[in-house]
C-alpha cells in the first residue's frame, strides 16, 4: 500500500425528503446569503428547486438564483454567475442538480475571490487559494462532484474541456434525497452508473501493486452497480436501488476507492486516461453526454492496455464477473489469460449495452474523419505522451479511437 492522504470533509444528510432539511442544515452551517445555481429546467418542472426555495426562506437564508447551467458546463456562464454573486455580495454557493450544476457552482465558488479570469484555473493551472464554501442538493447521482475536489469547465470557443481539482472546494454541505431520482430518465441513469463505474476503474488500473481494502471497496461498487442499475431501470422508484446508486456515486469518486494506489500521498490514483479521451468527445461535441461517451471509449482503452498488467485485470474479472483463466492441455496459459480478460471487457461492456449506452462512435454519428480535431486539442490538454497505467502517445490514442468506430 502506497502513502496516502485522506480528505473528506463534506456533511452527508441521506434519505427520503432530505431536501426539504436543505435550509435549516445550511444556516446551521452559517450560511446567510447564497447563489443558488441550477440547470434548465428539469429541477424546476419536478418542484425540486421550490421546494429547496422554500427550506431557505423557512430558514432565513437569503438567495440570489442563476439558472441555466447546461450539460458540459461552458466558461462563460461561469464568468456571469461570478459577476452576479459578487454584485450581490453572497457568502456561499448552493447547487441544486447534477454534475454539471455542482462543477458550475464550484468554479462560480473559486472564481469569486479571484481577481483574475476564472479560465486561468483550468487553462494555465492557476493555483486556487480561496473559494466560497459550497452546499449540494443532489438530484442527478454520476459524477460525484457532491464530495469529489474535481471540476470541469469547456470553453467552446477554444474546443477545451479542462478539469482542476483541489479539497479546498470540496463541498460543505451534500443533501443526498434519493427520491429526487425516481424521475430521471433511462438514458440518464445508464449515463451516471457508467460514468461512476469509470470512476472507480480510473483508480483501480493505475498502476500500482494490489491494495486489498482499497481494492475490495472498488470492485464491492462496482458489483453493487452491476446489481442495482437494472433494477432502478425496471422500477423507477425502486428506492433501495436509487438509494444504494446514489451512495455508491458519491464512493466512486471521493477518493476512498483510490486510498494507497498513487503515485504520490497527495495526488489523485490513476492516470485517468479514459477521461482524458472521452473529454475531447464532449468538448467538441456537447451534446454527448459524458456517461455514454465512457461507456465507449473506456472498453476500447481496456483493450488497448491490458496486456501491461494481464494480472491487475484477472484480478478485476475474477473480483467482478468471476470470470478465471482456463489453462489445460487444450489451452496454453498465455491464451487462456487473454481469453479471460477479453470476456472480462466484453462484459463490462455488454452491461453498459444492456443499460441502453451508445458501444461505438459511429453512435455518436463521428466518423474517422472526427478523429484529427479531438487529437489536436488532446494535445493541447495533455501533451504528447501521458497516463499511468501504460503511457499512451497520441498515436496509441489515435488507435483507441479508430478501435471505437
Amino acid at each position: 500500500m502506497r502513502d496516502f492522504v485522506y480528505y473528506s470533509p463534506t456533511r452527508f444528510v441521506f434519505g427520503r425528503k432530505m431536501v426539504d432539511t436543505t435550509g435549516a442544515e445550511m444556516a446551521a452551517m452559517g450560511f446567510n446569503r447564497v447563489l443558488l445555481v441550477y440547470g434548465k429546467g428539469s429541477v424546476v418542472r419536478s418542484g425540486v428547486l421550490d421546494r429547496v426555495k422554500a427550506s431557505l426562506e423557512a430558514a432565513g437564508v437569503l438567495y440570489v438564483e442563476a439558472g441555466g447551467v447546461r450539460p458540459n458546463p461552458e466558461v462563460n456562464w461561469v464568468r456571469d454567475a461570478i459577476a452576479k454573486a459578487r454584485e450581490n455580495e453572497v457568502d456561499g454557493v448552493l447547487a441544486v442538480g447534477g454534475g454539471s450544476t455542482i462543477d458550475a457552482a464550484k468554479a462560480t465558488a473559486f472564481g469569486i475571490p479571484y481577481d483574475g479570469d476564472v479560465w486561468d484555473f483550468f487553462a494555465k493551472g492557476q493555483k486556487i487559494e480561496k473559494c466560497l464554501p459550497i452546499a449540494v442538493v443532489l438530484t442527478i447521482p454520476a459524477a460525484g462532484s457532491e464530495a469529489s475536489a474535481s471540476c470541469v469547465i469547456s470553453c467552446d470557443a477554444e474546443n477545451r474541456k479542462v478539469g482542476t481539482s483541489g479539497d479546498i472546494f470540496r463541498p460543505k454541505l451534500a443533501v443526498m434525497d434519493p427520491e429526487l431520482t425516481f424521475t430521471l430518465p433511462p438514458y440518464q441513469t445508464a449515463a451516471g452508473v457508467t460514468d461512476m463505474i469509470s470512476h472507480i476503474c480510473e483508480r483501480y488500473f493505475s498502476g500500482v501493486e494490489a491494495v486489498p481494502v482499497t481494492d475490495n471497496i472498488a470492485t464491492g461498487l462496482v458489483n453493487a452497480l452491476i446489481d442495482e442499475a437494472p433494477r432502478a431501470l425496471e422500477d423507477p422508484e425502486d428506492y433501495d436501488a436509487r438509494a444504494t446508486i446514489m451512495w455508491a456515486g458519491m464512493l466512486a469518486h471521493n477518493d476512498i476507492a483510490g486510498c494507497g494506489r498513487s503515485l504520490s500521498p497527495t495526488a489523485r490514483a490513476g492516470g485517468w486516461e479514459s477521461h482524458a479521451l472521452e473529454h475531447e468527445l464532449s468538448a467538441h461535441h456537447p451534446e454527448i453526454t459524458h456517461g455514454a461517451g465512457l461507456a465507449v471509449v473506456m472498453p476500447a482503452w481496456m483493450r488497448y492496455v491490458w496486456r501491461s498488467d494481464p494480472q491487475r485485470f484477472l484480478d478485476f474479472a475474477a473480483a467482478v464477473f468471476g470470470i478465471e483463466p482456463v489453462d489445460d492441455e487444450f489451452s496454453p496459459r498465455d491464451e487462456a489469460i487473454e481469453d479471460a480478460v477479453e470476456v472480462a471487457i466484453d462484459e463490462l461492456q455488454a452491461f453498459f449495452r444492456s443499460l441502453g449506452m451508445p458501444a461505438t462512435l459511429a453512435d455518436f454519428g463521428l466518423t474517422a474523419d472526427d478523429i484529427d480535431p479531438l487529437l489536436e486539442t488532446l494535445r493541447v490538454n495533455k501533451g504528447e505522451c501521458f497516463g499511468a497505467f501504460q503511457k499512451l502517445t497520441l498515436e496509441d490514442c489515435r488507435k483507441i479511437y479508430e478501435s471505437c468506430l
